[in-house]
């Protein structure tokens, strides 16, 4: 383990891969390689300090470079313990960001970690899971009122901070970059679905044709993991307890039940809800023998692992992110990535070409945040519509696509209410 006050990481020789990595997705990244050409040039964040806690994978690394070319001092911290790449901080840390993160790190260690993210007292930052803010209001409340703002990446920490709003403890605005349509249209749904079927095939080595997939919560990551694995050629069941969702599910073409019907015909499960026990012990022992169980929500809460070593005789790892839960009467169900999101866990995470608009939004919501701090109140707000229009548009150009411009009559028309019949 290489540490110093600026960084610890497992090994800084490894900066080289990590490097390579970075060099490589960038390529595939063309509104943050605008985004950052812009930054280079204006500064906008010299003599900032921004703290993040972030998955630390290659596409998180350029976006963290690309704030320091803006003049920021800038902290990272893991968001998930699986999730971290060692070569890509390695490489970060020579690149002279603040970076503490090591792979399979412990959770005291974990905590550790982002205290000293935290410890160049942000004024701005980005999480993942709202643990950094979470920790810093419960923890650290004397660095608050250095913060101007942070932002948020994922579902499950935008309902954790609405959570905080509604119980008045909110010190500082929140952008939900998660909610802005250019995050969880194609973030959530193309992203996630790509990337978790990439974890389970790549772990598993097993086909996913002909298998009854259960894909447990029908959000936007839901819908792209109940997408690809229809492609895949699995037959799909969604588990929803939303009737709305439940019912949109079924008029997509999926067949729809409760947990318990489920849980005994399935082959693969696949958990995407930000809640806790989805799948417990009733279900287990319901189960066929050789289920595979995966979570693509954000913390490993989604399948009750204690249930699962409750009704387990032997654990095993048959290979690496499988565990074996051998069950009494001989049944064997495995569970992927420790019950960790199983796509950055045991895979690469989403596609560069998908994190080039997570992560322009969130560049942008840090240059938000730093011009509009003063007069934004404690709350959860999104990003202004023309920030997710300049994301697609530059998305598209990079592309070769050209759409429709409205004429001036056109225009005229759609502001007029006068025409009718």
């Amino acid at each position: 383990m290489d540490c110093t006050v600026d960084y610890c990481v497992k090994d800084l020789s490894l900066a080289p891969d990590g490097e390579r990595k970075i060099d490589w997705v960038s390529r595939f990244m063309p509104v943050l390689q605008s985004i950052r050409r812009d930054f280079e040039r204006r500064k906008p964040f010299k003599g900032i300090r921004i703290a993040t806690t972030l998955h630390l994978e290659m596409k998180t690394a350029f976006l963290l470079l690309t704030l320091k070319a803006a003049g920021a001092e800038v902290s990272a911290a893991a968001s998930n313990p699986l999730s971290t790449q060692d070569d890509v901080v390695a490489a970060l840390a020579k690149a002279g960001v603040r970076v503490y993160a090591i792979r399979g790190e412990d959770r005291e260690r974990y905590y550790e970690f982002m205290h000293r993210a935290l410890d160049i007292k942000p004024n701005i930052i980005i999480d993942d899971g709202a643990d950094m803010i979470s920790t810093l209001m419960r923890e650290r409340e004397e660095l608050v009122e250095d913060v101007w703002g942070a932002s948020e990446e994922t579902t499950t920490g935008v309902i954790r901070l609405r959570a905080m709003e509604k119980e008045g403890v909110l010190r500082f605005p929140i952008i939900a970059v998660n909610d802005s349509y250019t995050k969880y249209l194609f973030d959530n749904r193309y992203g996630t679905g790509q990337s978790t079927w990439d974890g389970i095939i790549r772990t598993t080595n097993l086909l996913v044709a002909g298998k009854n997939v259960v894909v447990v919560g029908y959000g936007w990551c839901g819908r792209g993991i109940a997408m690809r694995a229809r492609g895949l050629g699995a037959t799909v069941i969604v588990v929803e307890v939303d009737p709305i969702r439940a019912l949109e599910a079924r008029m997509d073409g999926f067949l729809v039940m409760n947990m318990m019907e489920a849980a005994k015909i399935g082959d693969i499960f696949v958990t995407s809800t930000g809640d806790i026990n989805c799948i417990r012990r009733e279900h287990f022992e319901v189960m066929k023998d050789g289920v595979i169980l995966a979570n693509a929500g954000h913390f490993d809460v989604e399948i009750s692992k204690p249930d699962l070593e409750a009704l387990s005789v032997e654990i095993s790892q048959p290979r690496p992110n499988v565990t074996e839960y051998r069950m009494a009467d001989g049944r064997r169900l495995y569970l992927l990535a420790e019950g960790r999101l199983v796509n950055l866990a045991a895979a690469d995470g989403h596609p560069a070409e998908i994190m080039d608009m997570s992560f322009s939004l969130q560049a942008k919501a840090a240059e938000y945040i730093k011009d509009n701090h003063e007069r934004l109140d404690p709350k959860v707000y999104v990003l202004p519509r023309e920030v997710d229009e300049m994301v697609a548009k530059i998305k598209l150009a990079a592309m070769g696509v050209k759409i429709e411009e409205l004429t001036e009559e056109q225009r005229k028309y759609l502001a007029s209410w006068e025409h009718g019949t």
